[in-house]
């Protein structure tokens, strides 16, 4: 996981990768078949626990909460440890030819999931009266989702956990109601 969110997908050398696993390639082959079979077993792994975050920020009762604590959890994974920094969805196939088009399609399927998880948060969120009748929330919900985006970039490019506190704290004085 670590070679793929360093170097993205095409990034990720089979050497790379091996050396990270401390196998040879036949090795490889055998366990996990070919690179891009690894990597949808990374994905999912890494899947789990970004989904695992969503549904603690989904319990949050307003949608003021359930953003903050979303984008702070967004914070806490993508600038945590001495590894690489920012997110495997939003970094691992930005740049891809066409040998990476399926993973890259892969990609954009799990950012569109994870939009589609925050709309369906913020639609109730509307109906409950929590955010205002002129809110909407499939614009809200792609807005964050930008910002999640975003910060993962900035992480990767070094921010600081200050300085990405500080995009949830702008974030949040954005939010309707």
């Amino acid at each position: 996981m670590r070679v793929f969110r360093e170097k993205g997908y095409e990034g990720a050398s089979l050497s790379d990768l091996t050396k990270a696993m401390g196998i040879n390639r036949p090795s490889m082959y055998a366990a996990f078949g070919d690179k891009e079979s690894l990597f949808r077993k990374v994905l999912d792994r890494y899947s789990c626990g970004i989904n695992a975050a969503f549904q603690r920020a989904l319990s949050e009762k307003t949608a003021r909460a359930f953003v903050e604590r979303l984008l702070s959890t967004v914070v806490e994974l993508q600038t945590k440890g001495e590894g690489p920094r920012g997110c495997l969805i939003t970094q691992g196939a930005l740049v891809c030819g066409e040998q990476g088009e399926p993973i890259r399609q892969e990609l954009i399927v799990k950012r569109h999931e994870q939009e589609e998880l925050i709309r369906r948060r913020l639609q109730r969120a509307k109906k409950e009266g929590d955010l205002p009748e002129s809110a909407n929330p499939a614009d809200l919900a792609r807005y964050l989702t930008a910002v999640m985006q975003g910060m993962s970039i900035l992480a990767n490019g070094g921010a600081s956990r200050t300085e990405l506190r500080k995009v949830v704290e702008t974030t949040l004085l954005a939010l309707p109601g």
